[in-house]
């Protein structure tokens, strides 16, 4: 059915626009947000679009007319559809003085014809009619909303912003996040083997019975991989089937600190603290089932290719399982190293009942600054973890820094 077509009022504070442009003619066929035309407002020129469908029967004012809000400006209908009628109504309530419609309907629009709302055609009268601002109907494309599905809430039915958001709200609002259905697999089970309920048994109390803390100390690495370097090279023109490791190294130089400093080679007892008179030293050995601690015996008396050579001959057995019980007791200080998987520096748990290990780091590359001049260097963290109840911060840290003057001078474990 036929309708006459109001201008629109295009922004709050608009009293009259002038019609800059028509973008349809006489004939279109138009669609729902269709560009019908320019509008001149007092802040812009605005954008006319249709919220109508069918196809444009009659121009009732020509392009450059400045006309109040809701002034007819249009007819839009079906194709063939008599529009007389309307025509009529528009001549018989028109303004003094303006054109009649049948002569615009002879002679077309006439140019620079101001005109103005026909009585009775409000908003109110026309209930077909989408009541929205501009901005509502740019929001409104903008985000592929159909109007003419829209409640408004505003006077008279109006559509505002505020229904619009409310609709964006919804259409934007992330749907529900539900993973889809899966099947997690079960875990594993693996009873424990008796090595590793004894590592469980062991470590627990130590954690919850021994007062632990721990002491870093940064070591230069320099001199002694140059001596190992020497060493070793002399250990194969010689043809020996010997080759000293850095753990070598620090085994050696741990028994002669604690031989310097036996406060640490020591054990908690209950009522009293044992100073052992031998220094054995426990080596953490990783193995598929867990770790061993087999006991290099009298590390202080030995030299760096003994003990590497014992160390080895251990290590191979405990991953054979072929070590007897007495080589993995009798301990009175542990070493646990993990610098050759390529970690920094970690604090090991206190093997009862003895009271302190040792935890070796990877050697580094590091810069330094000696005597003013940058230098590359080769540094390596050790981290001594204590039993509070048998030594002191002090004592912990007396016994690195003779540990520390060792390793960087291993020259003197050759005095020792």
């Amino acid at each position: 059915m036929a309708k006459i077509v109001g201008l629109p009022k295009l922004s709050p504070t608009m009293e009259e626009g002038t019609l800059a442009r028509w973008h349809k003619k006489e004939g279109d066929e138009i669609a729902v947000d269709d560009l019908l035309a320019e509008v001149e407002t007092d802040k812009a020129t605005m954008e006319w679009r249709s919220f109508d469908r069918g196809v444009l029967l009659k121009i009732l004012v020509p392009e450059g007319s400045t006309l109040r809000p809701d002034t007819p400006v249009a007819i839009i209908g079906a194709r063939g559809e008599d529009i007389s009628s309307l025509l009529a109504s528009l001549n018989e309530g028109g303004p003094k003085g303006a054109p009649p419609v049948a002569q615009l309907s002879q002679e077309g629009p006439s140019k620079g014809v101001t005109t103005a709302p026909a009585p009775g055609l409000t908003e109110k009268a026309q209930p077909s009619r989408l009541l929205a601002s501009p901005l509502v109907r740019r929001l409104a494309r903008e985000h592929g909303l159909d109007l003419r599905q829209v409640q408004g809430s505003g006077p008279g039915g109006r559509i505002i912003k505020r229904d619009i958001e409310a609709l964006i709200g919804k259409a934007e609002a992330p749907p529900a996040f539900e993973l889809p259905p899966f099947e997690r697999p079960a875990p594993i089970r693996k009873p424990l083997s008796q090595m590793r309920k004894t590592i469980a048994r062991r470590l627990l109390e130590s954690k919850q019975t021994i007062p632990h803390f721990y002491l870093t100390i940064d070591v230069d690495m320099g001199r002694l991989l140059e001596e190992r370097a020497a060493l070793n090279a002399e250990l194969e023109a010689r043809g020996q089937d010997a080759k000293t490791s850095i753990n070598d190294w620090v085994v050696k130089a741990t028994a002669l600190a604690l031989k310097e400093v036996p406060e640490c080679n020591a054990s908690f007892a209950g009522n009293e603290i044992l100073y052992h008179q031998v220094i054995d030293i426990s080596i953490a050995v990783a193995v598929p089932d867990g770790l061993v601690t087999p006991v290099l015996r009298d590390a202080d008396r030995k030299g760096i290719v003994t003990i590497s050579q014992e160390i080895r001959a251990l290590a191979e057995r405990a991953r054979e399982k072929k070590l007897r019980p007495e080589e993995m007791q009798g301990g009175t200080f542990s070493i646990s190293n993990l610098g050759m998987y390529g970690i920094e520096e970690f604090a090991a748990v206190i093997n009862p009942p003895e009271a302190a290990i040792l935890a070796v780091g990877s050697v580094r590359d590091e810069v330094v600054v000696e005597k003013g001049q940058i230098l590359p260097g080769k540094r390596m963290k050790l981290t001594l973890s204590c039993d509070h109840r048998v030594i002191d911060g002090a004592t912990g840290a007396r016994f690195l820094a003779v540990l520390k003057r060792l390793l960087e001078r291993p020259i003197l474990m050759l005095i020792g």
